[in-house]
Order: C-alpha cells, then structure tokens, then sequence
C-alpha cells in the first residue's frame, strides 16, 4: 500500500530540498524522521510536515515502523519576480524561487521479494 503526501509552491530553493530528500530517500519512516532534527537545512521542516502527512494519509490503523520512504521528488515551482533598488535609480530583478515536494511511503513488505 502506497500514500502519497504532497506540498506545492513552497519558499524552498529545489536544490536544497533535494539535499534533505536525498538523505532521507529508501529509509524507514522513523529512521527519517529522526535524522530530519540533525539535518543543517531549513527545508528539513518542510520535509518532515510532508513526511507526516504521507504517513497520516497511509490511514489511522498503519504502523509507522513498517513504512518506509519509497519515493521523494522536488520539481521547480513558478519564481516570484522582485525588484531591488540600485544606486541612481536604477532596480534590479531578483527572482525568489519556489518548489513542489512529493513523497511517497510504503510498506516495507511490498517491496521485499
């Protein structure tokens, strides 16, 4: 049984969630969940909202020890567009960039053969 979490047009660079999700990608649940503390990246809160709500959607009888991380993406979302004043009037455009995480959890029987 697979469940499926996402979070779109997050305020995360892609690049940097996918440093988290890297980390977090083919392991089981808990254990993920207790790397995501020690992880030097803001994005790990982002990750572990995420991650608890695929957990959540796997259904209120499921064993968060038997579940592991399947599989974890990030794709680019749409860049917000702003302007910075510069010296003698002139801007400068700055895009804040923004990023559409999923993650997927299922049973670790499955997945043995």
């Amino acid at each position: 049984m697979e469940s499926v979490s996402h979070s779109r047009f997050a305020r995360y660079s892609y690049l940097k969630v996918g440093q988290v999700l890297k980390l977090i990608r083919g392991k089981s649940v808990l254990d993920a969940m207790g790397m995501l503390p020690w992880v030097p990246r803001v994005s790990r809160v982002l990750v572990g909202k995420t991650l608890k709500s695929a957990v959540a959607n796997a259904g209120p009888g499921t064993d968060p020890a038997r579940l592991k991380v399947s599989k974890a993406w990030v794709n680019h979302g749409p860049a917000l567009k702003r302007v910075m004043p510069k010296a003698m009037g002139a801007r400068a455009q700055f895009k804040r960039k923004t990023c559409h995480l999923t993650i997927v959890v299922s049973d670790q029987k499955s997945h043995q053969k």
